[in-house]
């Protein structure tokens, strides 16, 4: 209520936010990339165009170089010449079993390697080109490259040859491209993929006897697919990875030996052909190389904590949903057992209504206290500082026990303290000056009062203006949330907020701790910690209802809540010393300012990344699973939804929107704790915000007496 020149918010975080979570989005969606482009697996599939490719192709040799006139040429392994090619790799169990092979009976390989894999273990590659094998590209990702694009292709072989040049220090100038086997099987959309992969400066290189090993037919299976017949030549396709690969690495132990024996000698592809040895890589492209590695490895590593952190929030969540609900049942039974018993009087109620520029509502709500069923009640209406005559409406009701007081604007607390001091009761009614209560509200609040322990009690704040789809968003996360952790917190015994719209305290209880505290902004969390640490229980009163106005526009309900969570944080520093302290004052810190912490602070802040991943999840994890964990997420919300609606005897129409919260209203809550931290930290103060009343309190109290007569 209180206005303060302050200087204008840091807007800097915003741009820095949006910077971090574009990061974050590249580096998953580059982990996605890398982790489920190509990953079908290691067998054929079916290609863009089956049509068959060239003449000159499907009967020549497995090495293929298209010319730039357009024709093609094709070579061939010499007489008795093998070179036993590996696909898929290097990976960290079979590639080097293939190796210890291959240096047992010193023979070399030609191993087409694949991008990613090269990034996540460099000092595989470097073997394979350091003991006198070679290296080849095999795509980036296993993409099958006859299915993409003319600029996918350029992608997937540019940051195949960055890779390997990062990991070796040479350009790789042969290709195998993934899903290819030999000649004959060649179709015009993989010639396509060979046409292109000639002009960037590859060799493409192709099998004539593929082993199939990948589908594991067998040892000896194997052996007699990779020998060749009659004498000739043969370029062998393997496979080092995609799998178990146990089979091949015993088959090729049986057959090196074995070839031998008929005079085969085995080399690689280069040097059967007499091909050039690959060139050094530039400089530049190594740079580019290491740069991909980590921005890969970065990626997964990112990718991987944020499956840990959803499934942690999730588990936290579950877990906080179990707690709320057994507490929620053991606070129903404690409930239905008092309802039982004859409401006491216990004695003069004094009601404190603040009030600034409250002329829509005040009237409403002053004639709904004065009209409770509560034998003795005073009403103290403290104008502080108002502009819109909201004293004189009060004056001109001409009602019996009802004080009107006005003071200078000084602020809710102080004006909050004022009443007190004029009051006469014992026990004193708070209640904001946009709120209607019902006419058995008070009785309902002040019940717990009878047990001498009881310094406080909470209300049931209720949502006046819920038409539309904003109000009917803040009447569930009423009823759901505010609602259900209060039980909770009662049970618990760390009520941590007695709201400003409905709350009855002990007289006794507000001297101890010295009056409403000016200190923070969110005055009624701070006033609550502090009865509460001072050896006082703090209950919820579920029957005491009371109707309030909530923010009509997205707006205002930023300001509302950007001032609730900051005063929040004020709250919890200030009380932070309840946290090592003990009795009453521990429990509150232990239990209240923990919980408080964690699922109102820190799940809030980090929401936006698990927003980013939710998007990533739609685009590369199995949309079944995805589907799955929505559905099963809604369901649960759902589902606790129409608990809460039942509970506190409320239709279940409004539960439709909720799917719907989680798209904006969701968004602007953890915006607001974001902001609220990056202002907290900063050391900035918040100024006021006050809403604009639009009367929904005071329509709310016309329809309910109408319907009462």
């Amino acid at each position: 209520m209180s206005r303060h020149v302050l200087r204008r918010e840091a807007r800097a975080h915003w741009v820095l936010l949006v910077l971090v979570l574009a990061v974050a989005l590249t580096g998953l969606c580059l982990n996605g990339y890398v982790e489920h482009v190509g990953a079908e697996g290691s067998g054929p599939v079916a290609p863009a165009d089956p049509t068959a490719g060239p003449e000159e192709v499907l009967s020549g040799g497995p090495v293929v170089r298209p010319n730039p006139d357009g024709t093609v040429t094709t070579r061939a392994m010499p007489a008795r010449t093998i070179a036993l090619t590996f696909d898929d790799g290097p990976d960290p169990v079979w590639t080097p079993q293939v190796l210890d092979v291959l240096e047992r009976h010193h023979v070399p390989g030609t191993f087409f390697a694949v991008g990613t894999q090269v990034n996540k273990h460099p000092d595989i590659a470097r073997r394979i080109t350091g003991g006198g094998s070679e290296l080849g590209a095999h795509t980036f990702t296993h993409a099958d490259l006859a299915s993409t694009g003319p600029w996918l292709r350029d992608i997937e072989l540019t940051l195949t040859g960055n890779a390997i040049a990062a990991a070796t220090g040479c350009r790789p100038t042969l290709l195998r491209p993934p899903y290819s086997s030999t000649p004959a099987a060649v179709t015009a959309g993989l010639y396509g993929v060979i046409r292109d992969a000639g002009a960037a400066g590859y060799l493409t290189v192709l099998a004539d006897l593929d082993t199939r090993d990948w589908s594991r037919p067998g040892v000896a299976a194997i052996v007699s697919a990779a020998t060749p017949q009659g004498g000739a030549g043969a370029v062998v396709m393997m496979h080092d990875a995609g799998g178990d690969r146990s089979q091949t690495v015993a088959a090729l132990d049986q057959l090196i030996p074995r070839l031998r024996e008929q005079g085969y000698r085995f080399t690689t592809v280069s040097r059967a052909l007499e091909l050039p040895a690959p060139p050094a890589a530039a400089t530049a492209q190594r740079l580019r190389g290491h740069a991909l590695r980590w921005a890969q490895l970065g990626s997964g590593w990112l990718a991987a904590v944020m499956t840990w952190f959803m499934m942690a929030a999730l588990v936290l969540g579950l877990l906080r949903l179990v707690v709320q609900v057994w507490c929620t049942r053991v606070h129903v039974r404690r409930v239905r057992r008092a309802a039982g018993r004859r409401k006491r009087y216990l004695g003069p109620v004094s009601v404190i209504v603040p009030a600034f520029n409250e002329a829509a509502n005040i009237q409403a709500t002053v004639r709904s206290l004065i009209d409770s069923d509560y034998p003795e009640v005073e009403v103290i209406v403290v104008d502080d500082g108002s502009t819109d005559g909201t004293a004189d409406l009060v004056r001109r009701m001409r009602l019996r026990h009802v004080q009107v007081i006005e003071q200078e604007n000084a602020g809710k607390p102080t004006a909050l303290n004022t009443g007190v001091m004029f009051s006469q009761g014992d026990i004193l009614v708070m209640v904001d000056g946009d709120t209607v209560f019902e006419p058995d509200s008070i009785g309902e609040l002040v019940q717990p009062l009878a047990d001498r322990d009881v310094g406080a009690v909470s209300g049931n704040t209720k949502v006046a203006n819920r038409g539309g789809l904003l109000g009917r968003w803040q009447h569930l996360e009423y009823v759901m949330g505010f609602n259900l952790d209060r039980r909770m917190f009662d049970v618990a015994r760390c009520m941590p907020t007695v709201p400003g719209a409905i709350g009855a305290f002990r007289r006794e209880a507000v001297v101890d701790v010295g009056g409403v505290s000016t200190q923070t902004l969110a005055e009624d969390t701070d006033f609550t910690m502090a009865i509460i640490r001072a050896g006082w229980r703090v209950v919820y009163a579920p029957d005491a209802i009371a109707w309030t106005e909530a923010p009509s526009s997205l707006r205002q309900l930023w300001r509302q809540r950007y001032r609730w969570c900051y005063g929040t944080m004020q709250a919890m520093w200030k009380h932070r010393r309840a946290l090592f302290e003990g009795g009453a004052s521990g429990v509150l810190g232990r239990r209240g300012l923990a919980y408080l912490l964690l699922f109102q602070v820190i799940l809030p802040l980090s929401a936006p990344m698990v927003d980013v991943y939710g998007l990533y999840g739609a685009f590369f994890l199995p949309p079944a699973q995805v589907a799955a964990v929505w559905l099963g997420f809604t369901a649960l919300q759902l589902g606790t939804a129409a608990y809460a609606l039942r509970l506190d005897g409320e239709p279940l129409g409004p539960v439709w929107s909720l799917p719907l919260q989680q798209i904006v209203y969701r968004q602007l809550m953890y915006l607001v704790v974001i902001q609220s931290t990056v202002m907290a930290l900063i050391g900035d103060r918040l100024r006021w915000h006050r809403m604009v009343r639009t009367g929904a309190a005071t329509e709310h109290a016309r329809t309910g007496a109408a319907a009462r007569q």
